[in-house]
């Protein structure tokens, strides 16, 4: 194991270059290039042709870069993750606030301590992980917050005001040679704003009339909603200005995307209840949310976010469980019925426009029967289910409902050579509960396409001819 200097000399001795921290980032993301290492950032989905190549492009530059995208668009994430293209370790003078290099150290503590020691000068590494701070913007964020202020401990201890060594430094300076993130910047007041467009473009900083000079060496990501960051007086114009490339967010342009992020953050459910969730019914969820941000009587100003179709999938799964328990059965599956207590967790993430009482959840139960009726015309066309359909209309009856055991659907439809076509066009083990999951996926499938009628009533569904 390499030992790494601890002091000025030996760090001189072992040939290490100074590099900004733009530098470093360009350096790390072409070496990443030229070995083709995919994904170019881990637990990005949906942005290699779109969004990736932008970031890049802005790293490459030595841009400051706004994402400018509605919520739930994995801005943050993007923000957080940028930390991967930086060095595991770099060196910092020990001690230090704002992170000093020690060939060219810009505050007073550091300065005076070089000038003391000179190549006997302690040194620390620090990691990657360290590098990296982020701040969401409010109205009542401070200039003490972002840039610093001055500390009255230090000021008892004896110091004058205009000491540079009596300064608390905030978030901003204490990001020094590594990445500060803010979202939300058009919240931040227009005199913070001020601020922080002085550090970044005149390099000083100036705490209660006391200015000093503080050339930070740092990459600047912010996040914004288009609409806020477009909006007159919103943003200083200096400011918009001196982020060198807007990168526009987007939600996931297929249901695949959209699964695939569901399946990556979704909370695992229980482990002593088997769960097997078909992918018929995470591509509804998916659907779902694809319906929502189409939808007109849904605001697309405010965005409808991944999040709604992970907290979806989560409660789906979740209700399944319920259901397994309280019926004894020792696999929880999803079904279509399961999907009336997704209102949990869809009605704080999106906002609907129709002010009428009442119109909230027939927006959403056309969104539903809509997110169903695509997944069904996917994998399967009505007439497959010619023979399903003619035993309804000699008269046969199936009440469903997301209580039901599944032992009560087996028993109903009894042996169906199209169900079991079903289930492995479907990919799907031949369980009682997989097939109860099935069935009501086939049976409202044949309902949204008229070849069955539906009433509804208090909680369960009885499907008829």
């Amino acid at each position: 194991m390499t030992v790494q200097p601890g002091t000025l000399g030996q760090l001189r001795a072992s040939g290490h270059e100074r590099e900004t921290v733009k530098q470093e980032l360009r350096r790390n993301l072409l070496a990443r290039m030229r070995t083709g290492v995919s994904p170019l950032l881990e637990g990005i989905v949906g942005y290699d042709d779109t969004v990736l190549p932008q970031v890049a492009n802005a790293i490459i530059s030595g841009h400051d870069m706004i994402l400018l995208g509605e919520r739930g668009q994995a801005k943050s994430r993007l923000m957080r993750s940028l930390i991967g293209f930086l060095d595991a370790e770099i060196p910092v003078v020990e001690g230090c606030d704002i992170n000093d290099h020690p060939y060219q150290p810009i505050c007073r503590r550091c300065r005076d301590l070089v000038a003391e020691k000179g190549d006997q000068t302690p040194l620390a590494w620090l990691p990657r992980e360290r590098r990296y701070g982020e701040k969401l913007a409010t109205p009542d964020i401070s200039i003490a917050d972002l840039i610093g202020e001055v500390d009255p401990i230090k000021v008892a201890e004896g110091r004058y005001l205009a000491d540079e060594l009596t300064i608390h430094y905030g978030l901003v300076p204490r990001c020094n040679r590594g990445i500060f993130g803010i979202n939300e910047l058009p919240d931040l007041a227009e005199r913070i704003q001020v601020g922080l467009l002085n550090i970044m473009e005149e390099k000083d900083v100036q705490i209660r009339g006391y200015r000093i000079r503080l050339p930070l060496d740092l990459l600047v990501v912010a996040s914004a909603n288009p609409e806020d960051y477009t909006s007159r007086g919103r943003i200083i114009t200096p400011l918009k200005d001196r982020f060198g490339s807007q990168v526009r967010t987007h939600y996931p342009l297929t249901v695949a995307e959209e699964i695939e992020i569901m399946e990556g953050e979704r909370m695992l459910p229980p482990s002593e209840i088997e769960v097997l969730v078909p992918g018929f019914m995470k591509e509804v969820v998916a659907e779902m949310s694809h319906g929502a941000r189409r939808s007109p009587h849904i605001s697309q100003s405010s965005g409808v976010s991944v999040r709604m179709s992970i907290g979806n999938y989560e409660n789906l799964a979740s209700n399944a469980v319920r259901r397994a328990v309280r019926t004894g059965e020792s696999l929880a599956v999803p079904r279509i019925s399961d999907l009336e207590f997704l209102a949990a967790s869809t009605a704080g993430r999106v906002e609907i426009e129709a002010l009428d009482e009442g119109k909230e959840e027939q927006v959403m139960a056309r969104i539903q029967r809509g997110a169903v009726s695509a997944v069904f015309g996917r994998h399967f066309a009505a007439s497959q289910f010619e023979n399903l359909v003619g035993r309804f209309e000699e008269g046969t009856m199936l009440e469903v409902g997301e209580s039901m055991p599944a032992s009560t659907y087996v028993r109903a439809i009894g042996e169906s050579a199209e169900v079991d076509n079903a289930l492995r066009r479907l990919g799907l083990p031949d369980k009682a509960e997989v097939r109860a999951s099935v069935i009501e996926f086939v049976l409202e499938g044949l309902h949204l396409n008229k070849r069955l009628n539906k009433d509804e009533m208090g909680g369960r569904a009885l499907y008829r001819r």
